[in-house]
């Protein structure tokens, strides 16, 4: 099983999306959080940068993947909590011996940083993977094709749970099955991206499953 972690694991997205947006503003680009979202939301850091760049015909003029980081995790050491009955699946998931892990556009810090806040590191242990040690991030497939790897199991076999259209169309690419978390992006939209199924809530992963 695998887990994007912004949004799906974490209730983190509008935190990360208000920053972003505030610091694409300042480079020169007026955006708001919801443009954020439609926009960034799902993708490395490194990659909207290069977006931003390219709109903007020019570089930046700051470290913005720095200071997205700072100020990201400065809001979300007292602000971030789980998303609510992801520790209730998590639960069932260890009881049933499913391998688990993360794989997450963040840096390889930020979903430590996340996870240990929030209390669910103890369920990943080392099982933590970043669009940081793939050449490409999402919507590519090489973030879950490593994850896979490195859990031992063929992609085929895994599923996924993705906030973003940009991470369900890479879950598909890798040959996943892909559950759409329908929490900011739209059901619609996440279908349209390839998710087999969306739900709403985690409550509604476990009967999909076949985990009671």
């Amino acid at each position: 099983m695998v887990f994007d972690c912004d949004g799906v694991l974490v209730d983190s997205e509008i935190i990360n999306n208000t920053v972003f947006a505030e610091l694409v503003t300042r480079a020169g680009l007026p955006t708001t959080p919801a443009q954020s979202i439609e926009r960034y939301m799902g993708r490395a850091t490194v990659e909207c940068v290069a977006e931003v760049e390219l709109e903007l015909g020019r570089p930046i003029g700051f470290d913005l993947p720095a200071a997205y980081e700072r100020e990201v995790l400065a809001r979300q050491r007292d602000e971030l909590t789980a998303v609510d009955g992801v520790r209730e699946l998590l639960d069932l998931l260890r009881a049933a011996a499913v391998p688990v892990c993360v794989a997450s556009s963040g840096t390889p810090h930020e979903i430590a940083f996340r996870l240990r806040v929030t209390g669910l590191a103890g369920y990943f242990g080392e099982h933590l993977y970043s669009a940081s040690m793939v050449a490409r991030g999402k919507p590519e497939p090489d973030l879950f094709l490593l994850a896979a790897d490195r859990i031992g199991v063929d992609p085929a076999d895994c599923v996924l749970i993705e906030d973003s259209p940009f991470g369900v169309r890479g879950g598909r690419a890798a040959g996943m099955t892909v559950i759409g978390y329908a929490a900011l992006a739209s059901a619609d939209t996440l279908r349209a991206a390839g998710a087999e199924h969306v739900v709403t809530a985690m409550a509604q992963v476990p009967p999909l499953l076949g985990l009671g």
